[in-house]
C-alpha cells in the first residue's frame, strides 16, 4: 500500500506537511549496509512507541515500525531508487491534515490512523 499520512509526527519528521510511505510485511523488509540506525520516539497522536529508522551516515529517514501494527514496515517513499510508480491510495490522520491540502483524487481518507 502506498500512503499520504498527516500526522503530527510524520510533518516534524519530514519538515513539511505530510509524508508519503510504503508500507509493507515487516518480515519482507531488508535494508543493506550497517548505516541503520533507530531512534524511538511516541506517537503525539497515539502514545504509542514509534521505532524510527534512519541512515546514521546521512540523516536520511528509511523506515518507522509501528508499535500497533508489529506486522508492517512503514517505508519513506523518498528513499526509493525508483519513485515513479507511486500513487498513494490512502490518506491517513487526515484529522491532522493542514487546511489548505487539496484530498488524493480518488483516494480513501480516514480521520486517524491505519485500518486495524
Amino acid at each position: 500500500m502506498t500512503l499520504v499520512c498527516h500526522c503530527e509526527d510524520c510533518q516534524r519528521q519530514t519538515g513539511s506537511s505530510f509524508s508519503i510511505l510504503v508500507g509493507v510485511p515487516r518480515a519482507a523488509l531488508q535494508v543493506d549496509g550497517d548505516t541503520l540506525a533507530t531512534y524511538l520516539t511516541v506517537g503525539a497522536d497515539t502514545g504509542e512507541e514509534r521505532r524510527r529508522q534512519f541512515c546514521s551516515k546521512c540523516g536520511s529517514p528509511v523506515v518507522t515500525l509501528l508499535a500497533e501494527q508489529p506486522d508492517l514496515a512503514v517505508i519513506k517513499a523518498g528513499t526509493l531508487n525508483d519513485r515513479s510508480w507511486l500513487s498513494p491510495t490512502l490518506e491517513i490522520w487526515c484529522d491532522s491534515a493542514q487546511p489548505w491540502l487539496a484530498p488524493i483524487e480518488n483516494g480513501r481518507r480516514r480521520a486517524r490512523g491505519l485500518p486495524a
